[in-house]
């Protein structure tokens, strides 16, 4: 009787501090609430039959308890059980898998208006890249990636000189405008993950994915990599910041196109090689 009653308390008590549980999903910062709209049903349907199965084994545990002289009645199969449970668990699994499925679709179906921004992962940091002027990514190859290429540009490509890269932690998004993430990575498996805005996806070395997303509300907020690349993993965070297109637009301004990162790095390369020539020992005709 007693572990019947406990059995109870606890299917109760796991609905009632879900209901009321004070650690639930942040406000949400983009168009993806049909993401919390599937965990929802999710939850409901787990729930339902978490519910339903602990009540069972409670009524079980009540109904078949120890009575001197009972005698155990031996049942080897019940079509109509299983036809029901077999039934029941289709509907509950479709119930969770459909949903799912809708949203990806969405999810990974890119609205013609969206701005393309390369998100490029490596241990321990994020970087960025966005279109330039004529609005086209330049393309890219392993062998241009260098210290001062750090995306592996193609030098030669003129879509990609007027590129903005920014190389930090901090990914500005300008509010309203729908933007499809390109993910690299050039060494592990990383994932950008931006917790706000309902939305993750893994950065497969070799590979670019992709999802898009529409900010709905100015703010900072913050970017995760969940998934674990190594001993600093804990220190792969970022930011987002969501402004107005006007102060978008002023801060894309200030940034370095791939064209200027270039000239800077051989303006570098060629002041390092004169002082290394002027530094030289002199030889014994030059004296």
């Amino acid at each position: 009787m007693y572990v019947a009653l406990i059995l109870i308390l606890v299917a109760v008590g796991s609905v009632v501090f879900h209901i009321f549980s004070p650690w639930w999903w942040t406000e949400i910062a983009s168009n993806w609430g049909y993401i919390d709209t599937t965990v929802t049903i999710t939850f409901w349907i787990t729930g339902t039959v978490f519910v339903a199965i602990v009540f069972f084994m409670a009524y079980c545990v009540y109904k078949f308890r120890y009575r001197e002289n009972r005698r155990a009645h031996y049942q080897p199969e019940n079509k109509k059980l299983e036809i029901w449970l077999t039934v029941l668990t289709a509907i509950g699994v479709f119930g969770m898998l459909a949903p799912g499925l809708f949203v990806w679709q969405q999810y990974v179906t890119v609205p013609d208006n969206a701005s393309e921004i390369e998100v490029l992962g490596q241990q321990w940091q994020w970087s960025f890249r966005y279109a330039g002027e004529d609005g086209k990514l330049g393309t890219t190859s392993p062998k241009y990636v260098d210290d001062d290429n750090l995306f592996g540009l193609n030098p030669d490509d003129p879509n990609g000189q007027d590129d903005i890269l920014v190389d930090a932690d901090t990914l500005h998004l300008p509010m309203g405008q729908p933007v499809k993430f390109l993910l690299r990575s050039h060494d592990v498996l990383h994932n950008f993950f931006i917790p706000q805005f309902r939305a993750k996806m893994d950065l497969v070395p070799g590979m670019i994915t992709y999802f898009w997303v529409e900010p709905i509300r100015t703010g900072e907020f913050e970017i995760l990599c969940a998934e674990l690349c190594g001993t600093g993993h804990h220190e792969m965070r970022g930011d987002v910041i969501v402004e107005s297109q006007a102060d978008f637009n002023e801060w894309i301004a200030e940034q370095s196109t791939f064209k200027q990162v270039m000239e800077e790095a051989r303006l570098k390369q060629e002041n390092q090689i004169k002082v290394a020539s002027d530094n030289k020992p002199a030889t014994l005709e030059e004296k």
